[in-house]
């Protein structure tokens, strides 16, 4: 039998994350402001979701679309309003105008976060070059994550990428764990799960009628199932 896979789903607000959790989610990506791809939440509703369930939660730090880290002070006080309220898990990523990691942006940040585990997120599907990235950071306190969907476009273009990375899990550069997300279908999941890929990350597939409308329990429950048959 094979290890039981994370199933990460993206919640916005109290309501999204029970219906998550209900569904079989085994943690949460909190996020505001979808049509920026998500920025940090206000620690109001991290306090709010962080009381209503008891599945692990993962808060974004990133203030503005695209890769930049932008204003890294505000991202420093970001953390550590966060932190002061009880956030543990993290999800961040930074690139300069050249597609290499900000490490200066990163390690301001991970300062305020004191060891606390964390995802670099889709930023790698931007980087220029990913083995490289992956070996820059190898040595950043709490990174224990990637989240990709292997390639800009979507694990569709991403597919042969993930699979080849999941083939290097314990390399240096490859021991985080791969969370494949980013225009994920159920009819991905057979083969990323065959490829030894164990966790998988949902937004839009957790929401059947759109953003407008909350998370589905129900939905969450059909890749639950998915996952665990995989």
């Amino acid at each position: 039998m094979s290890k039981r896979a994370v199933l990460e789903v993206i919640a916005l607000d109290v309501e999204d994350a029970v219906a998550a959790e209900a569904g079989g989610a085994d943690r949460l990506e909190l996020v505001t402001d979808m049509a920026a791809d998500g920025l940090t939440p206000p620690v109001e509703t991290f306090a709010g979701i962080r009381a209503a369930v008891g599945i692990s939660l993962r808060v974004m730090l990133r203030l503005t679309d695209g890769f930049a880290a932008g204003d890294v002070r505000a991202l420093v006080r970001a953390a550590r309003e966060l932190r002061a309220a009880g956030a543990d898990e993290f999800v961040l990523g930074f690139l300069d105008t050249n597609g290499e990691p900000d490490l200066a942006a990163l390690e301001s940040v991970l300062a305020e976060l004191d060891g606390c585990a964390w995802t670099f997120h889709r930023a790698i599907d931007r980087a220029a070059d990913r083995d490289a990235l992956r070996k820059r950071l190898s040595d950043l306190p709490g990174l224990d994550t990637y989240l990709t969907a292997g390639a800009a476009g979507g694990v569709d273009e991403g597919l042969p990428t993930l699979l080849a990375e999941a083939g290097r899990r314990g390399e240096a550069g490859y021991e985080p764990q791969l969370l494949v997300g980013g225009g994920l279908r159920l009819d991905h999941v057979a083969r990323l799960r065959a490829g030894g890929v164990d966790a998988f990350h949902i937004g839009g597939a957790a929401r059947p009628q759109g953003w407008g409308a909350p998370v589905s329990a129900s939905a969450v429950g059909v890749w639950r199932s998915a996952l665990d048959e995989g």
